[in-house]
């Protein structure tokens, strides 16, 4: 799997195994086999912050890559991701994928250079995949050429995770971290860590690197202490 230049690593628990696809079956399908699919040249994933978007694109550069594809992840969250240059050389790759692409729609620069990556992925076969809070439809592209082309693309709108299947999907994701998560833990988190599902799994993370580092278990009093809070 060929990686950017710029120190971008994919997170170990973005897989398809720690995604719950209750919701998002289609999205999971089309992403899962980047070699299989519709024809389109593109994919768009839209949807809110902490759906899960990043966590798909992510599992879908991951599976590529372990098929011996050549895949590129570019994060545009990330300032330093932002350089319009980066696009160059990524044509001659199986697929692209970019995320939060909407930190970059309406600059000139950035739009001609995703009108030539799409156009040339396009020609050789490579696939591009996007992931935007809004739909392409909804999404102020000012180069008509490259907004026609990209609102033809398959679009999924990613729905986020119910709250009933938090439980399962944080301790599959501990399995895979190799992570034990007691119950009460558990239960403990539920209740009181954010509803939002990424960001529970952003404090699981957490979590693990503490428990390492202290070599404890994930214990109520344990986590309390991690998050600063009193008993």
């Amino acid at each position: 799997m060929r990686q950017l230049p710029l120190g971008v690593q994919l997170r170990l628990t973005s897989r398809f195994a720690t995604f719950n696809p209750a919701g998002n079956e289609a999205a999971v399908a089309a992403l899962s086999d980047l070699r299989r699919g519709p024809a389109q040249p593109a994919i768009w994933l839209a949807g809110p912050v902490g759906v899960g978007k990043s966590h798909l694109l992510q599992s879908a550069c991951a599976a590529a890559g372990e098929a011996g594809g050549a895949v590129a992840y570019l994060p545009l969250a990330d300032e330093s991701s932002r350089n319009p240059g980066l696009l160059g050389g990524l044509e001659t790759l199986d697929a692209v994928l970019i995320d939060d692409v909407d930190e970059v729609i309406g600059q000139r620069d950035w739009e001609q250079g995703l009108f030539r990556l799409y156009n040339e992925l396009q020609e050789r076969g490579g696939r591009l995949l996007l992931a935007s809070q809004a739909t392409p439809a909804a999404s102020p592209i000012q180069l008509p050429d490259l907004a026609s082309r990209l609102r033809a693309s398959l679009v999924h709108v990613v729905a986020a995770l119910p709250e009933a299947g938090h439980a399962a999907a944080l301790l599959r994701r501990a399995e895979m971290l190799g992570l034990e998560l007691p119950p009460d833990t558990l239960a403990w988190l539920l209740r009181r860590a954010p509803r939002d599902y990424s960001a529970l799994c952003r404090l699981l993370d957490r979590l693990d690197l503490a428990a390492l580092a202290a070599q404890r278990r994930l214990t109520v009093p344990f986590v309390r202490s991690v998050l600063g809070e009193a008993d």
